[in-house]
């Protein structure tokens, strides 16, 4: 796999640093490679790779890891897309990401984002906390039941999952979903959620390393669209919502950031069930101490690394 992802990026002078420093953490980290050398071992071809890659799970795996790799070569070039392709091609998968990237390479930044739109248009209601997502609401306007229904986590045991969640934003400085209209007042409440029984931050590569946690839990495909959404936002710049001001790149260049990456989705690979999209509301009274043990999620290697909230 690691050689099959070292092919699927040695396009034109080859790969760029900053995809070796990615392929590197997480072929040690999350794939077990410890022992391989990115820079000198032999590249594999997508025809070989399908001859020995043959496991659907193995495949989509494959491709989802390639998709960040892809994400961060800059600038992006045709051969880099055209190489994924035919990777996808020679192993029947197919995704989203295949249509933004050829929209990239053939219509620029605009048809690229008017892609990504669409698809989290779709995807967004299927990543709602799930006991909010039948709610019917007015994003136009506050919803002052939600905040309530959230602040009363305070009446809750210092100790809490609940607890935790109201210091996430104080740390943030982030506004409690359903203070302001916003059509993602749900999604965040089950996002951060997930970032506080995670342990991991909100800085650009936290956000990143979160939703590479997320694929390694369940590579389903909604925690797809989550690892897609944080490479569009913040390594390939061309989605922005609008709690962002700038479009972001290059992130997975920053120190650190490779291997946060890796090392998290190790983690997440070692967690017993997927804690995304449960109900966190029913789990809020429950010690996160306890929370984190039904899940099996351990403790990063680094809590205090400056990417960690544990």
């Amino acid at each position: 796999m690691v050689a099959g992802l070292l092919g699927a990026i040695s396009i034109d002078d080859g790969p760029t640093p900053e995809q070796l420093a990615v392929l590197s953490s997480i072929g040690a980290h999350y794939l077990g490679c410890i022992d391989v050398d990115v820079h000198s071992l032999d590249p594999i071809g997508p025809a070989e790779l399908a001859v020995v890659l043959t496991d659907p799970m193995d495949r989509r795996r494959f491709h989802h890891l390639l998709v960040a790799l892809e994400a961060a070569r800059h600038p992006q070039a045709a051969a880099q897309v055209e190489a994924v392709e035919r990777y996808a091609s020679a192993l029947g998968v197919d995704g989203p990401d295949l249509v933004m990237f050829r929209s990239l390479m053939d219509g620029g930044i605009e048809a690229a984002a008017a892609d990504y739109r669409r698809y989290i248009e779709k995807m967004a209601p299927l990543r709602a906390e799930p006991t909010l997502a039948s709610e019917a609401f007015d994003p136009s306007s506050p919803e002052p039941e939600l905040v309530t229904r959230l602040e009363a986590f305070a009446d809750l045991d210092e100790d809490s999952l609940g607890r935790a969640f109201l210091r996430f934003y104080e740390r943030t400085g982030l506004n409690l979903p359903g203070l302001d209209p916003a059509i993602m007042n749900h999604f965040y409440v089950a996002h951060d959620m997930t970032h506080v029984i995670a342990g991991i931050g909100t800085t650009s590569p936290g956000e990143i390393a979160l939703s590479g946690f997320m694929v390694a839990m369940d590579d389903n495909d909604v925690n797809f669209s989550a690892l897609l959404a944080s490479l569009v936002i913040h390594e390939a710049g061309f989605g922005r919502p609008t709690s962002i001001p700038n479009a972001e790149t290059e992130t997975l260049s920053l120190d650190g950031a490779p291997e946060l990456l890796g090392q998290e989705m190790a983690r997440g690979a070692k967690c017993t069930a997927d804690f995304s999209l449960v109900d966190h509301l029913a789990l809020a009274p429950l010690p996160l101490d306890e929370v984190r043990r039904r899940f099996g999620v351990v403790a990063p290697d680094d809590p205090d690394d400056g990417f960690h909230i544990w």
